[in-house]
């Protein structure tokens, strides 16, 4: 009996989420979304490039309406449902796919084993988009857009009334802090002053995406890296998190809720809201029976075997492969952060649908 409840549960919210973008969004509330980030956020850039960080084969995208594109889960990102929660009709392409594309609607420059910091990810996974270089990418498509619009100060007026997302950060520890035989960055910093390299490296990115008219940010923290099956897996525990790597990632979240705060300080024409990605307790809930498992056979890496044959039950798992949660937790995900009216530790100050709502006074 316990089970059936738990998995009711499961499907309960599901279908929460799925009734919540049926009938409460009818049209785009903002008019365009830039997303910046890893793995989590990755729809396809990294398809093009020499990495071992791709998600373009089955099983990946068993659920999702194409197949596998690049998304590292069996359906949609915590990204493509923020952009449906918000009335995109299609999802934000990838940067790399852009040609065809309304960019006026936004652009995903999100790379797999990507990080703040340009070398994480490189040494174990290859070639990967660091944010430095997706900030690069958007000025390409500032270029285009102000071309398209007629002059830089109709982008402006644009670009001002955007959401940009960013949810990065993971591949710092995970491929990098914690691979200390390849990096050399835990020899140098203790978890306390990585983690402010790494918030100072970010709040300068942040700040030239604020030269480039971004008005309104989304600053997603880490969720509990340690509780991976991979990082489980590779540290021998035996089904039990990794707490040196929760601990860590909990630092730099904290920072970057520090960030947030002192960029609306500053800045009297823009907003920037932090999501706390481990306020859901997704680890404890009654609707997820499986969370310390991979969905999928993975390989060494996390990413699963290709054409492997995954859980039938995937909506019962948190975890789809060694690394990345599965479509039914980014749904709970995706909704909290939206509209955080049952949640309200997941959003500060305030959650996405009011920030989409908010009005910016001057895009100067």
């Amino acid at each position: 009996m316990a089970c059936k409840t738990k998995t009711w549960f499961s499907l309960y919210l599901i279908f929460l989420v799925a009734c919540y973008m049926q009938h409460c969004v009818s049209s785009s509330q903002v008019p365009c979304l830039f997303i910046f980030g890893d793995s989590y956020s990755d729809s396809g850039n990294n398809n093009y490039i020499q990495t071992t960080a791709k998600a373009n084969y089955k099983p990946y995208g068993i659920d999702f309406p194409t197949g596998p594109t690049g998304r590292a889960t069996n359906g949609r990102t915590r990204a493509d449902i923020i952009g449906e929660l918000l009335g995109f009709e299609n999802f934000i392409p990838p940067f790399e796919n852009t040609i065809g594309s309304d960019i006026l609607k936004g652009v995903n420059y999100a790379s797999s084993s990507s990080g703040i910091l340009y070398e994480t990810g490189k040494k174990t996974a290859g070639t990967n988009i660091a944010l430095g270089l997706q900030l690069q990418n958007h000025k390409i498509t500032v270029s285009k857009i102000v071309a398209k619009l007629g002059g830089l100060p109709q982008a402006r007026d644009h670009l001002a009334k955007c959401l940009y997302y960013v949810y990065i950060g993971t591949n710092d520890y995970s491929l990098n802090y914690f691979q200390p035989e390849y990096y050399s960055t835990s020899k140098i910093y203790n978890p306390e002053q990585y983690a402010q390299v790494l918030i100072s490296e970010l709040s300068a990115h942040l700040q030239d995406l604020h030269k480039d008219g971004a008005r309104k940010l989304i600053l997603v923290g880490l969720g509990k890296i340690g509780c991976t099956p991979l990082a489980i897996t590779n540290a021998g525990n035996l089904g039990s998190c990794v707490e040196t790597q929760n601990d860590a990632a909990f630092i730099f979240s904290y920072k970057l809720r520090s960030l947030v705060n002192l960029f609306n300080s500053l800045r009297l024409y823009s907003k920037s809201i932090f999501i706390n990605t481990t306020a859901l307790a997704i680890h404890n809930s009654p609707g997820f029976l499986v969370k310390s498992a991979s969905c999928c056979p993975m390989k060494s890496n996390g990413f699963c075997y290709p054409d492997s044959v995954p859980c039938t039950n995937r909506n019962e798992y948190i975890y789809y492969d060694g690394i990345h949660s599965t479509e039914a937790v980014n749904n709970l995900f995706a909704l909290a952060s939206y509209d955080s009216t049952y949640y309200p530790n997941m959003t500060y100050p305030m959650d996405i649908k009011q920030l989409a709502e908010l009005i910016i006074g001057n895009a100067s």
